[in-house]
């Protein structure tokens, strides 16, 4: 009797214990994010591998990020309209456009509502890059020459149109080109282009890797035009290059947009302010990613942001005083 008595609560105890196992390792299951970036060889892809190293290890955060490379900023935004993504780096300028329909065709009456900012983080400068064969000195001299304006439909391209307009020129004045920036760097260093429009941080690879050649000087963008750029288009800031910062080059003074981190706005507020606190609980490893990377302070996260916040971003700053 006592032995069956035993054979009936084994299984008894079996199930129990599963029933306290099971949920216990359900919990440690990470949740799947994704983190929208950017070219491989630009300033976003190694921000976002930074941002999922470091949420990685934040053990109430339990998330897994993965860091997808893609178009940049239009199609980041696009993404996050989709919900093909969950995170998103973009310029300031664009989450503009994109949250209000405005300006650039893919959002004009498609505004992208479920997007909120977490914080910016750098000046995205717009480096207007010319040969030094075609003696371009300013960006009037882009009349008449070959001129790649940037991947069809991109931030890039927005901003030198923005620019163009600024020093009175439009696009039929020039032989333009729309190609993205890896493309556009070897075209310019074999002299197959006259310049080059290219919105990414200071010190960005591509850039870089264009000075190696010898072959290349930065245009200015400043004076009354630059002035006039910033009236009309509030998102936009000056920046000076020092000089050598890349190779062999000359101070100079551009405009610049900023980069930005967004989210959907449909994901959990406490997933938002634990992702958000967990990068600025660790800022080291953050600004060790790229130079750009080290903007980023708790002082200056809110700066140029366009767009409303994520709830839960926006606890995370009323709970450090910096916004009420």
């Amino acid at each position: 009797m006592k032995c069956r008595n035993r054979v009936l609560l084994l299984p008894l105890v079996v199930i129990l214990a599963l029933a306290l196992v099971v949920p216990a390792s359900l919990a440690q299951q990470r949740r799947l994010v994704t983190i929208a970036s950017g070219w491989v060889v630009g300033v976003y892809y190694p921000l976002a591998g930074a941002m999922s190293r470091i949420v990685y290890k934040v053990k109430d955060l339990n998330l897994r990020a993965t860091v997808e490379s893609s178009g940049a900023s239009v199609a980041n935004a696009q993404l996050i309209g989709t919900g093909d993504a969950d995170f998103a780096l973009l310029q300031n300028d664009i989450a503009f456009y994109a949250y209000n329909g405005v300006t650039l065709s893919a959002f004009k009456d498609k505004p992208i509502k479920n997007m909120g900012a977490i914080f910016t983080i750098y000046p995205e400068l717009v480096h207007v890059v010319a040969t030094k064969a075609s003696g371009i000195k300013t960006v009037k001299e882009l009349r008449g020459r070959r001129v790649v304006l940037g991947p069809q439909g991109s931030g890039t391209e927005a901003n030198a149109l923005q620019i163009l307009e600024a020093y009175g020129l439009k696009e039929s004045d020039l032989k333009a080109e729309r190609i993205d920036a890896a493309a556009a760097a070897d075209q310019i260093k074999d002299g197959r282009v006259d310049a080059g429009f290219f919105t990414t941080g200071m010190g960005s690879a591509v850039i870089l890797d264009t000075f190696i050649s010898g072959k290349v000087a930065l245009v200015t963008v400043d004076g009354a035009e630059a002035e006039a750029m910033k009236k009309k288009y509030p998102f936009y800031t000056s920046v000076k290059v020092p000089a050598n910062t890349y190779k062999d080059q000359a101070e100079a003074t551009t405009v610049a947009v900023m980069a930005m981190m967004v989210a959907r706005s449909d994901l959990p507020e406490d997933l938002v302010y634990k992702f958000t606190k967990a990068i600025f609980d660790d800022l080291k490893q953050f600004h060790e990613a790229h130079s750009a990377a080290k903007s980023l302070t708790l002082e200056t996260a809110l700066a140029g942001n366009p767009i409303p916040l994520h709830p839960g971003a926006a606890r995370f700053y009323k709970e450090k005083g910096i916004l009420r």
